[in-house]
Parts: C-alpha cells; sequence; structure tokens
C-alpha cells in the first residue's frame, strides 16, 4: 500500500483519538485482516467500526487501494480532513453519526470512483461544495440533518447515476432544482423534508418514473399541482405533506397499484374524495387531513386501507358502513351527520366536529390539566388527569366529562414498532416533580390538544416538557446528537418555531415549562404540536423523531362563575358537591386549630419534630384537595 496513504490514514486516526480495530491492521498494514475481505457483512459488523476494505488487484496484485471507508456512528469531532479527496479508489465514504464540523473538503470532488457518500448527522457548516458535482459514478448520497445550507449546486446536474438522495433536515434554500427531474432519471428514492426550499414542485418531477419512495415536506412559497405523479407507477409510498398542493384529488392517483402509503395533508386541496382511492388493493395508509375536502367519505372501503387520517376537512353526510371500532379513523373537524350508531362506535367524535359543539355558549369548565401519555397525578396542588389510553396513527380521545380531548395524526416511518409513549426511570433535573416527566406522549406529525366547554376570557396556557428520549451529549454517544425539532401552536397561531426541548432546557432530562396566554372566543381551546420535518429521523433508532409533551395545565386568568361539573350528573349529586363544599373548610379549620394546640404545646420540646411534620403534611393535603375541588 502507498506509504502516504498509511501515514495519512494514521495520522487521520490520532486526530480522532482512535485506533484501528483489532480485525484489520493486523500486520502494521491498513489492507491485512478483514480489510482484505469482500464479504460487506464483515465490512458492516458493528464491531468493525471505523472500517476499511481494500482491493490489493492493482499492479499485479503489488498494490493495495482503500475502496472503502466506513467512521460512522461515533463521537468523531473537527473538520473532516481533506486528504481523504486523494484516496483515488474509493468508491464508499460514511461518516455519518458523528459531531464533524467546518467545511465539506472540497477535494472529495478528485473521488471519482465514489458511488456511495454519507455524511449526514453532523455539525458541518457552510455550503454543498459544487466539486462534488464531478462524482458522475455516485448512486446514493446520505446528506440529511448534517448542518449545511444554500442552494444545490447547479453541477449536481451532472449526478445522473443518482438512485438515492436523503437531504431532510438541512438549511437548503432557493428553488428545487429542475434538474432533478429532467437529469436524476435514475431515482428510487428521494426524501427532502424540513428543507428551506421554494416551490412549486418541479413538473419535470414527472419524469422520474423509477422512484419507490417519494417524501417532500415542508415548502415556502409557490403552489403546487398533483399533476407530476401521473406516471410514477412505481411509487410504494407518496408523501407531499405542507407543500402548498392545489386543485382536487385527480381520479388517476389511484392507476398507482403498488402505493402503499399515501400523505398529502397539510395542503390546499379541494373537492371531493375519489371513491376509488379507497377501493385500491395496495393502499394501507391514507393521510388526507387539513385540507378543504368537501362532500362524503365513498361508501366502499378495502379490506387493506385500515390508517384512515380525514380530520380538519369540510366532510359531510353519514358516516360509511364500513366505519368500525377496529380501524384507526381520525374524522375530527368536520361537518358530518352523526347518529347513535356513528357516537357508540366513536365516542366523542359529536364533540370534535368544526363547530365544537359540545356544551358550546353553555360552559362548564374554567381549567384543565392533562398528564400527557400517563396515569392521574396530582403535582403542585394540580390534579392532572390521566391520558394514557392507546393512540396510533389516526385516533382521537374524548373525555367522558367531555372536558378535553386529544387527537393524534401521523406515522412513524421505517419504524417496526411504532411507540406514541415515551417511558422513563430517570430522576428529571429543574423540577421538584420529576415523576410528572417519567411518561411523554409522542406523535410523529400532529398531536393536538383540546379544551372543551371552557368559559370565555383570557387563560394561562402551560406546557410541561423534557426530553427523555436519549443520552445526553456528555455521554459521548453518537445516539446523544439526536435532535427533537417541532413547532407549537395554541388556537392556530404558531407560538413556538423549531422548539428543541433539550436545547431549551440546557440537556436531557431537564424539565422546562413554557407559559402562553390564549384567548377562549367559542368555549373551546386547541394546543397544537406539529413537526415539520425538521430534526433528527433515525437516532437514537430508526423513525424517531416528532412531538413530544409530559404534562399540560390551562388556568383562568378570571374569576369563572361556571359549576365545574361534568354534563349528566344529577342534581342529587349537586347537593352532595354543596354539602363537601361547606364540610370540607370547616374540618380543615378544625386541623388547623389542632396544629395550633400542637405546634405551641411542641415548641417546648424539641423532639416532637415528627409530630408537628405530621400535621402539617395533613393540613397540606387538604388545602391541596379544597383546590383541586
Amino acid at each position: 500500500m502507498n506509504g502516504e496513504i498509511v501515514r495519512a490514514l494514521n495520522s487521520i486516526f490520532q486526530q480522532w483519538d482512535v485506533q484501528a480495530v483489532d480485525s484489520w491492521n493486523t500486520t502494521g498494514d491498513p489492507c491485512s485482516g478483514s480489510a482484505l475481505s469482500q464479504d460487506d457483512s464483515v465490512f458492516e459488523d458493528p464491531s468493525n467500526n471505523p472500517a476499511i476494505r481494500c482491493d490489493c488487484s492493482f499492479n499485479a496484485s503489488t498494490v493495495c487501494h482503500i475502496t472503502r471507508l466506513k467512521i460512522d456512528l461515533n463521537f468523531f469531532s473537527g473538520p473532516l480532513p481533506a486528504f481523504i479527496g486523494n484516496m483515488s479508489r474509493l468508491g464508499l465514504l460514511s461518516v455519518a453519526h458523528n459531531v464533524f464540523s467546518g467545511s465539506i473538503p472540497q477535494e472529495l470532488g478528485n473521488l471519482k470512483e465514489l458511488y456511495l457518500l454519507s455524511f449526514g448527522n453532523n455539525n458541518f457548516s457552510g455550503t454543498l461544495p459544487p466539486e462534488l458535482g464531478s462524482l458522475v459514478k455516485l448512486q446514493q448520497i446520505y446528506i440529511n440533518s448534517c448542518g449545511l445550507v444554500g442552494e444545490i449546486p447547479s453541477t449536481f446536474a451532472n449526478l445522473e447515476n443518482l438512485e438515492i438522495v436523503w437531504a431532510s433536515d438541512a438549511a437548503f434554500t432557493g428553488k428545487i432544482p429542475d434538474f432533478i427531474g429532467n437529469n436524476w432519471t435514475k431515482l428510487t428514492s428521494l426524501r427532502i423534508e424540513g428543507n428551506s426550499f421554494q416551490g412549486p414542485i418541479p413538473s419535470s418531477f414527472a419524469n422520474l418514473t423509477s422512484l419507490v419512495s417519494l417524501r417532500i415536506g415542508g415548502i415556502y412559497n409557490g403552489s403546487s399541482s398533483l399533476d407530476f405523479v401521473r406516471n410514477l407507477k412505481n411509487l410504494t409510498d407518496l408523501v407531499l405533506r405542507n407543500v402548498l398542493l392545489r386543485g382536487t384529488l385527480p381520479s388517476y392517483i389511484t392507476e398507482l397499484q403498488s402505493l402503499q402509503k399515501l400523505d398529502l395533508s397539510f395542503n390546499n386541496l379541494t373537492g371531493e374524495i375519489p371513491s376509488a382511492l379507497f377501493t385500491m388493493n395496495s393502499l394501507q395508509y391514507l393521510f388526507l387531513g387539513n385540507n378543504s375536502l368537501s362532500g362524503a367519505i365513498p361508501s366502499q372501503k378495502s379490506e387493506t386501507l385500515q390508517t384512515i387520517d380525514l380530520s380538519y376537512n369540510f366532510l359531510s353526510g353519514n358516516l360509511p358502513s364500513w366505519v368500525n371500532s377496529g380501524l384507526q379513523l381520525n374524522l375530527v373537524a368536520n361537518n358530518f351527520t352523526l347518529n347513535s350508531t356513528n357516537i357508540r362506535l366513536l365516542p366523542g367524535l359529536e364533540c370534535l366536529q368544526r363547530s365544537f359543539p359540545c356544551n358550546r355558549n353553555a360552559p362548564r369548565y374554567a381549567n384543565f390539566a392533562v398528564k400527557c401519555g400517563g396515569p392521574q397525578m396530582t403535582s403542585t396542588g394540580i390534579l392532572f388527569e390521566a391520558e394514557n389510553r392507546t393512540l396510533g396513527a389516526a385516533t382521537f380521545n374524548v373525555t367522558s366529562t367531555q372536558k378535553w380531548a386529544v387527537s393524534n395524526a401521523g406515522l412513524f416511518a421505517d419504524r417496526e414498532d411504532p411507540q406514541f409513549v415515551q417511558n422513563t426511570l430517570a430522576q428529571v433535573k429543574s423540577t421538584n416533580t420529576p415523576e410528572l416527566y417519567q411518561t411523554s406522549r409522542l406523535s410523529p406529525g400532529s398531536l393536538r390538544y383540546y379544551g372543551l366547554g371552557l368559559q370565555n376570557g383570557p387563560y394561562t396556557v402551560r406546557l410541561f416538557f423534557a426530553e427523555t428520549g436519549f443520552p445526553d451529549r456528555t455521554s459521548q454517544s453518537w445516539k446523544s446528537l439526536a435532535r427533537r425539532v417541532f413547532d407549537v401552536y395554541i388556537q392556530g397561531t404558531r407560538r413556538l418555531r423549531d422548539f428543541d426541548i433539550s436545547k431549551a432546557a440546557g440537556g436531557v432530562e431537564r424539565a422546562i415549562i413554557t407559559n402562553f396566554t390564549a384567548n377562549v372566543t367559542e368555549n373551546h381551546l386547541e394546543i397544537h404540536l406539529f413537526w415539520a420535518g425538521k430534526g433528527t429521523c433515525c437516532t437514537p433508532t430508526q423513525g424517531y423523531y416528532g412531538p413530544s409533551i409530559s404534562a399540560i395545565s390551562v388556568v383562568p386568568n378570571f374569576k369563572p362563575n361556571v359549576s365545574g361539573i361534568p354534563p349528566g350528573i344529577p342534581k342529587e349529586k349537586n347537593h352532595v358537591a354543596l354539602i363537601v363544599g361547606v364540610t370540607v373548610p370547616i374540618v380543615a379549620l378544625a386541623f388547623i386549630l389542632v396544629f395550633v394546640i400542637i405546634y405551641g404545646k411542641s415548641q417546648r420540646d424539641d423532639d416532637d419534630e415528627e409530630c408537628k411534620s405530621i400535621i402539617l403534611y395533613h393540613i397540606i393535603y387538604i388545602m391541596f384537595a379544597i383546590t383541586d375541588y
């Protein structure tokens, strides 16, 4: 092997304070041991990291060259050495999931044999080097969550052999390049979510007929139509979320007979839903929420379609006969006509139609508190009600008291075991009540909480957060490089943009409470946590991203005059409540008098501290009970 390359490789490893693993570099020459194996399983073995692969067939087997270099899933920092660009035979370079910083060396453009380049999940800065456009053999490039900004260089039009491009969660700007559709016609997978691209989606995307998976999200300015998807017959996964789609749902979308997942949520689609869409044999997941669709739900549905989100549209009429409680079905915020059967199958849906009719103009409540994803508990005198029923990709739940509700829409991409609750036994810091943060509700897309039947007026909304899903950066584990980023809306107004819990709290497993004021004018309050495609997607595990929240508390900034009694409570129980309301303060006063007497006596006895503590504890408990009542 070239001595200069050996010295450079050793120098690089010294810079990262790492040594070659025992399985290769067995003779002092990096191209020895497992580095000579052409078996992919050897190269991909997690214990073989950093890993290289060599080809020693050059010059009649007298010269070796490194053809693969993998140093991902580590915690290496500093700039990426420009000398890597001298490894002229390198075909695979992966430095993902580290904390590399600085610019991408333009010398990487010298790697003419490169077919795979991965430097996602790092802290690079600057823009994509135009020199990378000379890597004409490149088939796969992974630059998601890499830290780079700016426009895609025009030289990337030369990359006509690209098959996979993942470029989400990076601040790439400008218009989506037209050359993607004209030149990258071999693409099978394209992901550009959570960027800063402007629309429209180029019509040239109609040329990408080899696409199997297309995910685009978060486009600013410039509306698009769905015309370009007509000939993309190989698609199994189509996500065009929050991209300013306009027009109607075309009937030809049902000609995509391999389609399994379709997400067109958070757009401006109008008109009726094509009946044939619900009878496609391949379709399993359908998300059409947050559009302006109208008309009735199709009367027929295939057996394969089991997850359906139609929330926040203008759909109306009766629900079809195929509706049952076994489906994942979110129909919140529409104008349906509901009968007793519908209400029995989907309890509470009548409260979550567009007019939010339950206790409208006849409010019953002036506060609510929710323990998101967990059991009921009392903390700092507040009773947080349990919110631990199962939520899925398209579900909602309304409490039996019609006091509050929760709605979720979204599917964890590439996740085999989706979890919508995060549990932890960690002692969360920066709080006196760490138990409040032992569970958090998770969502891969859109998570809403509603206060129902509220008296109109100004309220204080308190949101309780703690990041418990990944370790602290001090662990120097690649898993600690995860970033959870989402937006928070209250009453439809964005109050937090690109909110990162751990960043705001000063680290993981640290509590942070955000306070807002909100005005209730139509007897309901909406708190919306929204994933806009930003943050890491695959750390610490594949498909791990989206909003997380531990608890919610909403209290009035005025003196309410509502009963606080749930609907359907008999008047006799009102009398009981009145008796309790009078009796509890009297009992509390008696306890206080007893405490005063004993406390005065115990002042003469310093050993009676335990007695004082016990009595004081019970008085505080009673006072909290009065407050909750």
